[in-house]
């Protein structure tokens, strides 16, 4: 990066993994916020204010600030973390034998001005059994990820089709990312050719 400083407002190792991939350095700073769902909020608008609540609060002045959040949308419900192994089970049983959306916002600001991008995946997902969801739940995984499911991990064996940003299921779309990163003035080239 020439000339920015940029912290991550998020402490999923998953996002900072994809910045990495990307070659772009930062700071991690994650934001505390109440991600309560209000009343009749639809996904694409709580996906949104939650990137934008984010970013803004680790804003420092002169320093751009990145946040994302994602949501697993089924039939216009929001998925969120499960809150126990009969909680991912039930998941994972509402998204088997079909298509759901995976809502992934990414929020940029230098602390006047902030900028999003929300991207909007389609993931179809296969049988899954009652058993299988409970030996998923075993490994671990499912405990901290949207929807119950990592599409970077195990649970990839769940999904047979997507339509989409795969980076945006991960937790962050790459693509997009980028473009708002050169909007506030990183040089995301440079700092990759000059190491």
């Amino acid at each position: 990066m020439t000339g920015q400083s940029l912290i991550l407002a998020s402490a999923s190792p998953r996002r900072a993994e994809l910045l990495r991939q990307i070659g772009i350095e930062f700071e991690v700073l994650s934001a505390d916020i109440d991600e309560s769902v209000r009343r009749g909020e639809p996904p694409e608008g709580y996906v949104q204010r939650m990137a934008q609540q984010k970013s803004a609060a680790v804003a420092v002045p002169g320093v751009i600030t990145l946040a994302a959040d994602t949501v697993v949308v089924k039939s216009g419900r929001i998925l969120g973390k499960p809150a126990d192994q009969d909680d991912a089970v039930a998941m994972l049983r509402l998204l088997a034998d079909g298509w759901h959306e995976v809502m992934t916002c990414v929020a940029i600001s230098d602390g006047r001005q902030i900028e999003t991008a929300l991207v909007i995946t389609r993931v179809l997902f296969g049988s899954i059994s009652e058993a299988r969801a409970i030996d998923y739940w075993h490994t671990g995984e499912p405990a901290d990820k949207a929807g119950g499911y990592g599409i970077q991990g195990i649970g990839s064996i769940f999904a047979s089709k997507i339509e989409g940003s795969y980076s945006a299921v991960v937790g962050l779309p790459l693509a997009e990312t980028e473009r708002l990163l050169e909007r506030f003035g990183i040089d995301t080239w440079r700092r990759r050719i000059d190491g």
